[in-house]
């Protein structure tokens, strides 16, 4: 935790135990547990909670109010929509938990849930709200109540291009 410091005023808890690389943001009342690991030029949002154990890879944005429960990995250069959930337990109240994955260069929809146990690919993209309950492939748009594939990244990003350029 040498690498870390919060700038005036904010107020959040990080585990002495966490790992904290350069260039890391942390915001207002974000909860960092025990034995975390967070790479370099990390954004995690206000009232996020990243719990023990947790990997989060380099360049990745979270934003706020995100659940990150313990054994969850996460990849670089993944974005993290406000709000999402990941579950570690299949059986609640059980003391084996299992986390999720989530791959490189993967986009997270706000307000998307995981269950515990699942994989989302490289370079797969999660819409908002999405219930994921089965591994996302890589390079696939999943989206629904539960999450199935919708179209290719390729497709997301011609679309994202034609919407940023309209």
């Amino acid at each position: 935790m040498d690498n870390y410091t919060a700038p005036p005023g904010v107020i959040n808890y990080v585990a002495k135990t966490a790992k904290i690389g350069s260039n890391v943001t942390i915001w207002h009342f974000a909860y960092i547990g025990a034995e975390a690991e967070i790479g370099h030029n990390v954004m995690i949002g206000s009232l996020t909670h990243v719990d023990y154990k947790v990997k989060i890879g380099d360049n990745t944005r979270i934003e706020g109010s995100v659940y990150i429960p313990p054994l969850t990995e996460i990849g670089k250069n993944v974005f993290i929509g406000p709000a999402a959930a990941f579950t570690n337990d299949p059986y609640p109240t059980s003391p084996k938990m299992i986390g999720v994955v989530v791959e490189d260069g993967a986009i997270i929809g706000g307000r998307s849930v995981f269950k515990p146990g699942v994989r989302v690919g490289k370079n797969s993209v999660v819409a908002m709200a999405a219930v994921v309950t089965k591994d996302v492939p890589a390079d696939t748009v999943v989206m629904g109540h539960p999450a199935k594939p919708a179209y290719s990244r390729a497709e997301y990003d011609k679309k994202k291009k034609a919407w940023e350029s309209s």
